[in-house]
């Protein structure tokens, strides 16, 4: 477990560490390198013993001991990438539920883990509610052609657009839309008169606007529009890492079945969408 000691990392290792099918052998934190996995994540009532264990101040110190099938990397934006290249160098799968890589980071991951004959699960929200959020977004996508993307996240944040929303735009990037009406297209960003940054960033095709405000944890809202009605998809995550606990625990029990990437919790729990093509041959291989 990467971030073993951080808000989400710490939820998942705990959880790890009571699943009796599951076994945390490793924890990396730089803050708490030489103290005991128990020490930081306590000792289970059920499940397995996490031993003396020390926690490691790097991931290659984990790794050069062995005996890990999983990585779970709860991590940073800056250390992510190459957390996922060392893992798959050891012939170790990998969930992602770190945030900050963007669509040409993951084709490079995913090309890297068919390489190495690995898989690797990653998802901006592993909340079971946000995954919902995603796949009914992206059914109402096929029927109407205007959305846009605003996400709510923590001052703290120290990426934009969160990575909830950065994977949903590329995603709705991809669905075939129909076409706008004649009329209702909107003003190109790079034509705006005025601060064109105030039309928000262009992902995959999509607008994406992200605030920072203090009071919100994780929150996400696809708006779509037709003439005369609307319709807005919200996610709204509270202060409780448990929301992402199961999903963050379904992809570890899934990965070992998957060669190359799976991009989307929702993929895991209801399939590929027909978007999907890449995450169609990952779960299927």
């Amino acid at each position: 477990m990467a971030g073993v000691t951080g808000w989400t990392g710490n939820a998942v290792a705990r959880a790890i560490a009571a699943s009796p099918d599951l076994v945390l052998v490793a924890g990396v934190a730089r803050k708490a390198a030489g103290q005991t996995l128990a020490a930081v994540v306590g000792q289970p009532q059920a499940g397995h013993a996490v031993g003396d264990v020390m926690v490691d101040a790097d991931l290659a110190t984990a790794l050069a001991r062995g005996g890990i099938d999983v990585l779970v990397d709860y991590t940073h934006p800056t250390t992510v990438a190459g957390h996922v290249e060392a893992a798959l160098a050891a012939g170790v799968h990998v969930v992602i539920g770190t945030s900050g890589l963007d669509a040409a980071a993951y084709d490079h991951i995913d090309r890297a883990a068919r390489a190495a004959g690995r898989g690797v699960v990653a998802s901006g929200n592993f909340a079971v509610t946000a995954a919902l959020a995603t796949r009914f977004s992206l059914i109402a996508a096929r029927y109407i052609p205007h959305v846009e993307v605003v996400e709510i996240a923590g001052p703290a944040k120290p990426d934009a657009p969160s990575g909830t929303a950065r994977e949903l735009a590329e995603r709705l990037g991809r669905v075939a839309r129909p076409p706008m009406p004649a009329g209702t297209e909107p003003v190109a960003p790079d034509r705006v008169i005025g601060d064109a940054a105030l039309r928000g960033g262009t992902i995959g095709g999509v607008q994406v606007h992200s605030l920072r405000l203090p009071g919100y944890a994780a929150s996400i809202d696809a708006h779509f529009a037709v003439a005369g009605a609307r319709l807005v998809v919200s996610h709204d995550a509270g202060k409780d890492a448990a929301a992402y606990v199961d999903g963050t625990l379904l992809a570890v029990r899934r990965v070992p079945g998957v060669t190359g990437l799976v991009r989307g919790l929702d993929v895991l729990l209801f399939g590929p969408d027909e978007a999907d093509g890449a995450a169609m041959t990952a779960v299927r291989a």
